[in-house]
């Protein structure tokens, strides 16, 4: 018998609180607080797309940066491609952050103003790769963003000269550009219009083919959901309330709050209808 390969991504016990007390009792640490993330547990295989939805302030985005340390958890466990996250000195994880890149939900605010396009999606090289200089990292950030349907002239302009679509693509491309082996998306349709967000959401699939890319797709959107997803976490007030596959989840869910985000929507599409 074949063993199971081991997740890319798990989870354990990932606990977050903050204070809920105003003023000088929450800045004392004195006072009532609450968890943004309550002992959650999961794991990702490799080319699995997880999507975790639920309304805003649930607690999935603060999930989603602490997978990446851009929070640091209270407790739990963050396993990645077999090393513990939370071990790892800051040079370690330096390097571990090649292979998990982010797309931020706001293309407006996610991309440097002051920078030119091609600087802002080879940023990444100048950081992980110095061996390459100025032009070697330019010709990638070309070739990235080549693929994510942008041209070439696109290098020496600013962000403020494109349209939103646009941007996200730039973002998609500088979170590409190392060839991460996860990519953590929050959000990343919800600033665009409904048409232009479509097209995203298929080049996102594209991608996924094209370099075995494994997403954590951050939504509260299960329209959205269900074009992309394998597996579906439904998160409440800082837990897991429904876990299971996206087809199980989305045609007969057990959780009632499930069933009212499917009510608030008329109808989930399917990924062949895009």
């Amino acid at each position: 018998m074949t063993a199971a390969m081991p997740p890319l991504l798990e989870v354990r016990n990932l606990r977050k609180s903050y204070p809920r007390a105003a003023g000088v009792f929450a800045a004392s640490g004195i006072g009532e607080r609450f968890s943004a993330v309550d002992k959650v547990s999961f794991q990702v295989q490799t080319g699995e797309t997880l999507a975790i939805v639920g309304e805003s302030g649930c607690g999935k985005t603060t999930l989603a940066r602490m997978i990446l340390r851009l929070i640091e958890p209270d407790e739990g466990k963050i396993i990645f491609d077999g090393q513990q996250l939370l071990r790892l000195s800051p040079s370690e994880l330096t390097r571990q952050r090649r292979a998990m890149q982010m797309i931020y939900q706001d293309p407006f605010a996610s991309l440097n103003p002051r920078m030119r396009v091609g600087e802002i999606v080879a940023e990444p090289l100048a950081i992980h790769q110095p061996e390459l200089n100025k032009q070697q990292r330019l010709d990638r950030a070309a070739e990235i963003l080549n693929r994510v349907g942008m041209k070439q002239d696109a290098l020496p302009r600013y962000p403020h000269e494109f349209s939103g679509g646009q941007r996200q693509r730039i973002g998609i491309a500088r979170a590409l550009i190392l060839r991460p082996k996860l990519i953590v998306a929050d959000e990343p349709v919800s600033a665009l219009d409904v048409s232009v967000g479509a097209q995203v959401l298929l080049l996102l699939q594209e991608l996924q083919r094209e370099f075995s890319l494994t997403y954590l797709f951050i939504s509260h959107s299960l329209p959205v959901v269900a074009q992309l997803a394998t597996h579906i976490a439904v998160m409440r007030a800082g837990q897991f309330v429904e876990f299971g596959s996206a087809e199980l989840i989305l045609r007969s869910p057990t959780a009632d709050y499930t069933r009212t985000l499917l009510a608030a929507v008329p109808e989930v599409p399917r990924a062949a209808n895009l």
